[in-house]
C-alpha cells in the first residue's frame, strides 16, 4: 500500500479542541465487517455490542507532563524541552526533544521554574532535535520526579491549537492509568467512564490490561510513499501472565477480544504466538501495520478517528479492511464526527 492511498479530506474544524462533557457521551460509530454496514451510537451503547465472557483490552499506560519551558543560561533564550524518557534514574538522565534545536549544545545549562531552582546540562547530541540532559538535583529521586513533574504541562498533541488547560491534566489521562511512562495518550481509552465500566462488569464483560508506553513515533510524519520502508520507533510494553490468560482462555471459549485502541492493538500483536494465542512479553516493540495484516488475536477494535496519513488510521484499516474503513471515515467527515485524541470513536466488529 502506498501512503497516498491515506488522504481524505478532514475540515480542520472536525479536529477536536477540547474533550467531549462527558466521557462516555461522546459518539460511537458502529463498522460491522461481515455486512459492510455503518451504525450511529452514543458511546456508552457499546455495552449492546458485548455479552458475558467477552474481554476487553485496555492500555493502562500513565502519561507524564513531558512538556517544559526553560531558559538557556547567559542568553536567557526560551527553550521548549519535551521529555521522552528517563535514562538513567540514579543520575537523573533524560532523552528529551529541544526547539529551537539550533541554539542547544553539549555543555549548555538550562534553567526551570519561576525561582530558576531546576538546572539541567546537556550532555549529548542523539539526533537533529534530540538530547541527553543531567538533571543537577540533590535530593532524592521522588522528590526530584514530584519537583520535575509539578514544572511540566500536558503533552497535547500539535493538533490541539491552544495552551493546556487544568482540565487536561484529568482528561488526558484514561481513568485507569496506573503505569507511567507514555507521552500520547491511549485516546481510545478516554471514553470509559467509571460508570461504564462498572456496567461491563456487571453483564460479565472481562477486563485486561497490557502496557505500551506510546511515544511521539505515533504522530512523526511518514516521509516515504512505500510503507513497506517506514520505519516505526520503539516503544517499551508488558503482557503480563494475568493479561495472557484470560485472552487466551477467551479465545478458546470462541469469546470476542476487543482492542481498546490501535496501542493494544500494536501490543497484542508484539506479543502473538502460533494458534491466535498471546504468550507473555516484556521489551520492546517497533511493529508497523498497515493493510493487508491478518490478525489472529482480537476480533474487535475500538478507535478513535486518526488523521489523514497516520500510522494509527493505517493500522485501523488493516484490521477493518482498507475499502470499508475509508468509506466510513467520509462517512465520519459528512456526519461530522469528531477526529482526534479528543475526538469521537469507532468500533469495528
Amino acid at each position: 500500500m502506498k501512503l497516498s492511498q491515506f488522504k481524505f479530506r478532514l475540515p480542520e474544524e472536525l479536529v477536536a479542541q477540547h474533550p467531549a462533557p462527558v466521557r462516555d457521551e461522546s459518539r460511537l460509530m458502529v463498522v460491522n465487517r461481515a455486512d459492510g454496514s455503518i451504525e450511529h451510537h452514543v458511546f456508552k451503547e457499546i455495552i449492546n455490542y458485548f455479552d458475558d465472557g467477552d474481554l476487553m483490552v485496555f492500555n493502562d499506560t500513565m502519561v507524564f507532563p513531558a512538556r517544559l519551558y526553560g531558559n538557556k543560561e547567559k542568553t536567557g533564550a526560551r527553550i521548549e524541552v519535551f521529555l521522552l524518557r528517563e535514562l538513567n534514574a540514579e543520575n537523573k538522565l533524560w532523552d528529551v526533544l529541544v526547539e529551537p534545536a539550533r541554539k542547544i549544545r553539549i555543555g549548555n545549562k538550562l534553567y526551570f521554574g519561576d525561582d530558576e531552582s531546576m538546572v539541567a546540562e546537556v550532555i549529548d547530541n542523539t539526533t537533529s532535535r534530540g538530547r541527553t540532559l543531567r538533571f543537577l538535583y540533590d535530593g532524592p529521586h521522588d522528590e526530584f520526579k514530584e519537583a520535575l513533574y509539578k514544572l511540566g504541562n500536558t503533552p497535547l498533541p500539535d493538533y490541539i491549537k491552544r495552551e493546556p488547560e487544568p482540565e487536561d491534566a484529568e482528561r488526558y489521562q484514561t481513568i485507569f492509568a496506573s503505569r507511567e511512562g507514555a507521552v500520547v495518550v491511549p485516546a481510545a481509552g478516554l471514553h470509559f467512564s467509571r460508570e461504564l465500566l462498572k456496567r461491563l462488569e456487571i453483564k460479565g464483560v472481562q477486563q485486561g490490561f497490557l502496557t505500551v508506553h506510546s511515544g511521539l513515533g505515533n504522530y512523526r510524519e511518514i516521509d516515504v510513499e512505500d510503507l513497506t520502508k517506514h520505519r516505526m520507533d520503539s516503544e517499551e510494553m508488558e503482557a503480563n501472565e494475568q493479561l495472557v490468560e484470560l485472552v487466551n482462555t477467551t479465545k478458546d471459549n470462541g469469546r470476542r477480544v476487543c482492542a481498546v485502541g490501535t496501542s493494544v492493538l500494536r501490543g497484542i500483536v508484539g506479543a502473538v504466538s502460533m494458534g491466535g494465542h498471546m504468550k507473555t512479553y516484556s521489551g520492546w516493540t517497533n511493529k508497523f501495520i498497515f493493510p493487508p495484516y491478518e490478525f489472529t488475536v482480537a476480533n474487535a477494535l475500538v478507535s478513535n478517528f486518526h488523521l489523514p496519513y497516520s500510522t494509527m488510521l493505517m493500522m485501523v484499516a488493516a484490521f477493518g479492511g482498507y475499502d470499508l474503513v475509508m468509506k466510513a471515515y467520509n462517512e465520519a467527515v459528512k456526519e461530522k464526527y469528531r477526529f482526534g485524541v479528543y475526538g469521537d470513536a469507532m468500533l469495528i466488529i
